[in-house]
């Protein structure tokens, strides 16, 4: 049996503390704007929780040495996307700040993901701030949920990049058999370094965001590890870290995309066949590299000198950060009363309302309400006038 490792231990537990402990006192303080003006609760919490986003690149790049390769076209910073990415790991979503860090701005990512995430304690907190967008993995019961997310999205005006993994699950033995029989039923061709995506959520979101003009372009993008591969989180505890990530980045600008929801569903399987050579050359070719030369198309929109300072401001703020709140809990009795009442809320609004983000979307719907009847008391008072 392998043992855990101190580093880890310490990868994790740096990880939960700051999520933990920035859900109380970062975020926490911030909640009763949500009441007054969502959007503007939105725009500030973004910025907060990507603060603790750059903490895990930190700490791979910076303490663990991952290193990290992007070739392909790259991003243009500030733009509104949708993510699609094949799902190696149970971890691509968290190595793919490493990516966001360099060529966008983290406060912009959204992702789809179980809705059974966020009732765990920190990690689950910040992400119902964040406004990730939860799933029952039933269509039935999920697409009044996405509908409301997205429509939201678009009414605030805050751009975003929503990550989605159109294979539902991560790669493995398992996840493999049951990809081959669906091959099998829909006559598709079986895969060996993907799953056969399910598109329906996909087109969805494509359609929905492009309805509300909140869409610029699509982004592919395929992972892969040449080295080793950390399937879950028991791995990082291990020590296990991946010695190097490469990410291979298409965009594909919102006018070239389909407009019908059937093309739209051929496109994106398209894009997995396409994956499935590209990682099949990427594992049998030396050296191992979507791109031989290993160079982007597109240069990143951060020059490599603000990356480092940017990791190294982060590893130091969070390390101090979670100091002092221990050394609050322990020293000042005001701060322990704080910090309780808050656990308290965030364990009560779960039961109560669902999620901080459920929350959020009923106060938006209260504000836009009163809008539209003073429109509408405007409208029969203009119409008495003349």
């Amino acid at each position: 049996m392998m043992a855990v490792s101190v580093r880890g231990l310490y990868f994790v537990i740096t990880l939960f503390l700051g999520s933990f402990f920035g859900s109380i006192f970062m975020l926490g303080p911030v909640l009763p704007l949500m009441l007054l003006s969502p959007a503007w609760y939105r725009w500030i919490s973004d910025r907060i929780v990507a603060t603790w986003l750059t903490l895990p690149v930190s700490l791979l790049e910076l303490v663990f040495g991952v290193k990290v390769v992007i070739t392909g076209d790259g991003f243009i910073p500030g733009e509104r996307s949708v993510i699609i990415m094949n799902h190696r790991t149970r971890l691509d979503w968290m190595f793919l700040w490493c990516c966001l860090l360099r060529y966008s701005y983290l406060r912009l990512e959204k992702i789809c993901l179980k809705a059974a995430l966020k009732a765990v304690p920190g990690f689950g907190w910040a992400m119902q701030v964040a406004c990730f967008v939860f799933i029952e993995r039933r269509w039935e019961a999920d697409k009044k949920h996405m509908e409301d997310m997205l429509d939201y999205f678009c009414d605030i005006r805050e751009p975003l990049q929503l990550l989605l993994f159109p294979e539902g699950t991560d790669l493995t033995e398992n996840t493999r058999v049951k990809s081959d029989a669906f091959a099998v039923q829909n006559s598709l061709p079986k895969f060996e370094y993907v799953l056969h995506p399910r598109t329906t959520g996909f087109t969805f979101i494509v359609d929905r965001l492009r309805k509300g003009d909140n869409l610029d372009a699509v982004h592919d993008i395929t992972v892969a590890y040449p080295k080793n591969i950390p399937q879950t989180e028991r791995h990082l505890i291990l020590g296990l870290f991946p010695r190097e990530i490469h990410f291979h980045v298409r965009r594909y600008p919102v006018a070239s995309l389909p407009t019908s929801s059937s093309e739209l569903e051929s496109w994106c399987r398209n894009r997995w066949a396409e994956k499935e050579a590209r990682l099949r050359d990427f594992y049998t070719g030396q050296p191992r590299g979507f791109d031989r030369d290993g160079v982007a198309r597109v240069p990143p929109c951060k020059s490599e000198l603000r990356v480092a300072l940017i990791k190294a401001a982060s590893l130091m703020y969070w390390s101090s950060f979670i100091a002092l709140c221990f050394t609050g809990l322990w020293l000042w009795a005001p701060f322990r009363l704080y910090f309780l009442v808050m656990v308290g809320v965030y364990i009560t609004q779960q039961k109560v309302v669902g999620g901080l983000e459920l929350l959020e979307l009923a106060c938006h719907r209260y504000w836009k309400s009163l809008v539209v009847d003073k429109g509408e008391k405007d409208e029969i008072l203009d119409g008495k006038m003349q």
